[in-house]
């Protein structure tokens, strides 16, 4: 295969249905990289002392995918070499094991995909539009990711 036929690619997907471990990683896949580096966020079954239920998502998805675009461009801009970049999160209820996101990188060497990787998963909790609720056994909450530039603003 020539590299010229495998043109770097982002796959980004906002869904309700269980989102695949190996479908987000062969999206990524490509024979001029030696590295595939994943980020699975997973449903929890606590959160300080409390039993979680199961968590539920909301977005508003065509911002959220425009944010997660251009996370994206600045991935490319800071790893050059990184060729193909998978994220996939879902919406609606995640029950407890199941993914919530998953993020995929591919690059030639292991540095750049694992840093992209970091950086993608804590700048898509910092500006992307998706709202995480968790359902405990007698109540729930609507959380606030710490790294979200909205969340820190003065009330």
């Amino acid at each position: 295969m020539e590299e010229s036929k495998d043109v770097p690619n982002d796959f980004i997907k906002l869904k309700s249905e269980k989102l695949s471990v190996d479908e987000v990683s062969e999206l990524v896949i490509s024979p001029y990289c030696g590295a595939v580096s994943l980020f699975i966020g997973t449903t929890r079954n606590n959160f300080e002392g409390k039993k979680v239920i199961h968590l539920e998502y909301e977005a508003y998805t065509s911002m959220a995918e425009t944010e997660i675009k251009k996370i994206c461009r600045d991935v490319r801009q800071k790893w050059p070499s990184v060729k193909h970049i998978a994220v996939h999160h879902r919406l609606g209820v995640v029950p407890i094991t199941e993914a919530s996101v998953i993020i995929a990188v591919s690059s030639p060497h292991r540095a750049e995909s694992l840093e992209a990787v970091m950086y993608c998963i804590n700048t898509l909790k910092a500006s992307v539009p998706i709202w995480k609720k968790e359902i405990y056994e007698d109540e729930y909450s609507w959380k606030e990711n710490k790294e979200c530039f909205w969340s820190n603003s003065e009330k």
